[in-house]
């Protein structure tokens, strides 16, 4: 009950500093796992999905050994145009801190269904976006401004078994998009693992 309480605390906090729906969403540049360079921007005129990821995390286990996350990827992603990017801000030398090598070892291990996975080692877009735990979902709209943030569904556990139950924000968020609605959920609490910076 005490390891609850404490992250949700934590989790609440980290919301204080993360952009809001309708803000625009601040450009940025990374390399991904290939080395080819993203900017945020070149996606303008399209619908963007960011997830931070941390593969050493439990609940970001919980998504991808499940196959929960790669459905949500190729559902969106490959069948429906939106560029989904998981950015790693995880420093050196802390948990799931990852080089090009590694990142590309992941991907194919984990079948990740992402456009691609961007490296942040010094943690600067990760704090230019109010990035503090892993997995954290920002879906950015075709005309670059923030149109959800928060956590992926409405279940903070690490349990497989709870995805099926649990409402799934992202799911509600894009179908939403797709109609040309207004996202009713734009903002919740995230939770998971502290971003490593």
């Amino acid at each position: 009950m005490k390891k609850i309480i404490l992250v949700g605390a934590l989790l609440t906090y980290s919301t204080l500093w993360a952009l809001v729906p309708g803000q625009k969403a601040l450009d940025f540049e990374l390399k991904d796992e290939n080395s080819t360079p993203h900017k945020l921007s070149q996606y303008l005129g399209k619908v963007v999905i960011l997830e931070w990821l941390n593969h050493g995390c439990p609940f970001v286990r919980k998504h991808y050994d499940s196959k929960n996350m790669q459905s949500l990827q190729e559902k969106y992603g490959s069948k429906k145009g939106v560029i989904w990017l998981s950015i790693i801000s995880s420093a050196p030398g802390k948990q799931g801190h990852s080089d090009e090598k590694k990142a590309r070892a992941d991907k194919a291990a984990k079948a990740s269904k992402a456009h691609a996975i961007l490296l942040d080692p010094t943690g600067k877009v990760g704090r230019l976006y109010g990035a503090k735990v892993t997995p954290h979902i920002f879906i950015i709209g075709r005309r670059g401004t923030v149109l959800y943030q928060g956590a992926i569904d409405n279940v903070p556990s690490t349990d497989q078994g709870d995805i099926p139950k649990a409402t799934n924000y992202v799911v509600k968020a894009m179908n939403a998009i797709d109609k040309g609605q207004k996202v009713k959920v734009a903002k919740t609490t995230p939770y998971g693992c502290g971003v490593k910076y």
